[in-house]
């Protein structure tokens, strides 16, 4: 457990293995677990219940929301706010400059990433800065984005080309003549309606 009197948290609110690093000024909500050599650096934002996996990177200004999972192997750099429930698979990547060069330095030139509630992301896909991945967004493994993502998209490619909808519980929908779909699993109805999707009933309904 961390022992740094300066995290403006109580030192048992959240777990993190002895190799993890966790710089004075990160926020890191109750239930969070931070495994080997991850690094937490100051003024970042953890949510309740996440799950930072081994050697993973959460930089300046990162905001996490509550059961965020990062898996092994993820950088979150400057300018990435992810939503609650967010999924980042292993080695996936993050960027904040559309043109850096070694010589410059563009740090006030970063560009925000959103990542919105319930997307996944697939392992060692490539986010390119600037864009917004739409609430329960799919990303395919390897998957290069480089343009908005719709929510409940399914994307796959370099580029990412979209190649279906997904519901919430990450299955394949599949419309009818009049636009709706139920999830397999959950049962809940979706419509598509003017190239978009949303959810219109409930698991509990």
């Amino acid at each position: 457990m961390p022992e740094n009197p300066d995290i403006p948290i109580l030192p048992t609110a959240y777990q993190a293995h002895e190799t993890a690093v966790i710089d004075p000024g990160s926020l890191i909500g109750e239930g969070t677990r931070i495994w080997h050599f991850s690094h937490i650096m100051s003024g970042c934002s953890i949510g309740r219940d996440c799950s930072l996996g081994q050697n993973v990177v959460v930089s300046p200004g990162v905001v996490l929301g509550n059961q965020v999972k990062v898996q092994n192997n993820v950088s979150i750099y400057t300018g990435v706010i992810c939503e609650d429930e967010v999924f980042l698979g292993p080695g996936c990547v993050f960027t904040n400059i559309s043109n850096p060069r070694s010589a410059l330095s563009r740090k006030h030139k970063y560009e925000k990433t959103y990542v919105e509630k319930g997307a996944s992301i697939g392992a060692n896909a490539t986010i390119i800065c600037g864009h917004t991945l739409g609430a329960y967004a799919l990303i395919g493994a390897g998957t290069v984005v480089t343009r908005d993502i719709p929510p409940y998209a399914l994307v796959v490619g370099n580029p990412a080309r979209q190649i279906g909808w997904v519901s919430e519980y990450g299955h394949r929908l599949e419309f009818d003549g009049e636009g709706n779909a139920f999830c397999p699993e959950s049962g809940e109805l979706y419509r598509l309606e003017a190239g978009r999707v949303r959810k219109i009933q409930s698991a509990n309904q």
